[in-house]
């Protein structure tokens, strides 16, 4: 009997997961324990055991695509099998692919009903050419309204045959490669590689080799720039709005003379006030500036965007030479050049996640923060001492993290949790220490930290934090933490605050150690500070009990030989 693999959860707060690499193929052989395939967590990238064995008969989830959980995974069972069943009760991906290409060719016939009912309207008599088909951008996910075009696996003039992967389309959810459903030549292509257009756009145009679509393809575009020129229309009016009630504002009303300029030869030029502005404040003469806007007025952008010729680049130069020498005191105005521009990077399983589960902690958790500056010169002292030991490295960090174990079992009430109905102190000590990754932040645990010795705290963080960078962390590995310690004073951090790590009730944020004049004995001397913020989470603690746990966690570690009694 087959058994189906659903998108496991591997870990608490996953919602979906991403296959980055199948380890096993449709049809191979698979024993229980094999590796079937690495799953990309909100965490981290993990391995997949197969608990069965037998033969792989479906892949329901594609390399590099996406699935929330409990999506089907994978089939395993006999070697010709029937698994049809399954795949109709589980709604898989290839009952989608199917009605994603019913969907399409829905979509492609009506495309061409609308070309054929815009040729009509339009009085027009060129109708598509027999055996042509018309692609549009199609719906590849129930919630995709446009796609993007991540890249083109024909070109134009390439014989195309039914079953070809045309190109691969990136929806709101994943990147998908697209079927071609009609064999033939592609004759032109509607969307470039890197381009994002709404679904029903036109994509390809497939038919005969040196068949003529230019028909087709000026009649998507006189429809495009009808669009274009309708929005670039409004957007000038509304434009001309915004400029013309600045100008009122400061000069009073405007009429039609304020648009008007005239050049050497009494030619009449259109322009905004604000692009009249522009051109002055920039000594940019209007009469070389081409206008974008109607009947070749020039507005805003065409200022901006303007760029002198070499003679007008000398000319400039020589008036600013000469206005140099007439006045030295004057400051040379400075206009900055460039050009904008963005970088959009995608954001990652984990990244979606931080973002989910910290904006929930910063606005249900009423914040409040408590900071101490803590004494160190006996812990430099003494951390010098237990390093000159055989064998024996021990850092400032692992010495805060023993002494927010030890403070935390006199002060239990840090060490809580907050539920609608009651509040759960936890009687175990398990301290969370955040640890940075190239994708945003992970928490290993480290479980029974009050028992644990600071050089084995200090072995323990540094395994995790290699696990997490190398994304080899277990689940179990990151789960159940009662208090988090972050530390950025290697980044010479001084003072910071952090969000709380729900559903912890506090995190305590660790700053660089400071050289600096501290007054000890009434007298000025050189002495090392270092600054700690408790971020508190108020239901659960209140200013006076996150205050107590602090003055005990500043004897500790200004004394660090009371951690060893």
């Amino acid at each position: 009997m087959a058994e189906v693999i659903k998108m496991p959860r591997l870990s608490d707060t996953m919602e979906e997961g991403t296959v980055a690499q199948w380890l096993k193929q449709k049809g191979d052989q698979v024993e229980e324990g094999d590796i079937l395939a690495e799953i990309e967590t909100d965490k981290a990238t993990m391995e997949f055991e197969s608990f069965y064995s037998g033969t792989l008969l479906h892949v329901g989830i594609e390399e590099g695509e996406t699935a929330p959980v409990d999506a089907l995974l994978a089939i395993i069972g006999e070697e010709g099998e029937d698994i049809s069943e399954y795949l109709q009760d589980n709604d898989t991906s290839e009952s989608e692919d199917k009605s994603q290409e019913e969907s399409s060719k829905e979509q492609d016939t009506k495309a061409k009903d609308e070309k054929a009912e815009e040729t009509d309207d339009s009085g027009s008599s060129d109708e598509i050419p027999e055996d042509v088909e018309v692609i549009t951008m199609p719906r590849l996910s129930d919630t995709m309204e446009e796609g993007t075009v991540a890249q083109w696996l024909k070109a134009e003039g390439d014989q195309v045959e039914e079953g070809d992967i045309l190109a691969e389309i990136e929806t709101d959810k994943a990147t998908m490669e697209f079927e071609s459903f009609y064999s033939g030549t592609l004759l032109h292509i509607g969307i470039q590689e890197g381009e994002t257009a709404p679904v029903d756009a036109l994509l390809a145009i497939i038919g005969p080799e040196g068949t003529d679509v230019s028909s087709i393809v000026s009649g998507g575009s006189k429809q495009k720039s009808k669009t274009e020129k309708s929005s670039k229309s409004n957007t000038e009016e509304k434009e001309n709005q915004q400029e013309s009630q600045q100008e009122s504002q400061s000069n009073g009303d405007t009429s039609l003379e304020d648009f008007q300029h005239e050049d050497a030869s009494g030619k009449r030029i259109f322009a905004s006030p604000l692009a009249k502005k522009m051109a002055a404040d920039k000594g940019i003469d209007l009469a070389q500036v081409k206008g974008s806007g109607e009947n070749g007025r020039i507005v805003k952008k065409d200022i901006e965007e303007f760029k002198p010729s070499q003679k007008q680049a000398e000319k400039k130069t020589e008036q600013s030479d000469v206005q140099s020498q007439k006045t030295t005191a004057e400051v040379q105005e400075f206009t900055p050049a460039g050009e904008e521009s963005f970088e959009e990077v995608k954001n990652s399983s984990m990244r979606k996640t931080i973002a989910k589960r910290l904006s929930a902690s910063k606005f249900n958790a009423p914040h409040y923060y408590l900071t101490i500056e803590v004494d160190m010169e006996n812990a430099m002292q003494s951390r010098t001492q237990i390093n000159a030991l055989p064998d024996v490295k021990v850092s400032y960090n692992d010495m805060v993290i023993k002494a927010t174990a030890m403070a935390l079992r006199k002060h239990p009430q840090v060490n809580s949790q907050w539920e609608e109905s009651h509040t759960k102190i936890a009687k175990h000590i398990h301290i969370g220490v955040a640890v940075a990754v190239d994708e945003g932040l992970v928490v290993p645990v480290l479980p029974f930290a009050d028992q644990l010795q600071m050089t084995q705290i200090g072995s323990k963080v540094k395994d995790l934090a290699g696990k997490a960078r190398n994304k080899k962390l277990q689940p179990q590995e990151m789960e159940g933490s009662t208090f988090t310690v972050s530390n950025l004073g290697m980044f010479g951090i001084v003072e910071f605050t952090s969000i709380i790590n729900q559903p912890n009730s506090a995190i305590l944020s660790v700053g660089a150690i400071v050289e600096k004049p501290v007054v000890k004995n009434g007298e000025i001397k050189v002495g090392h500070t270092m600054k700690l913020t408790l971020a508190c989470d108020h239901r659960t603690v209140d200013g006076a009990t996150g205050a107590q746990f602090l003055q005990t966690l500043k004897a500790y570690i200004e004394n660090p030989v009371t951690m060893l009694a």
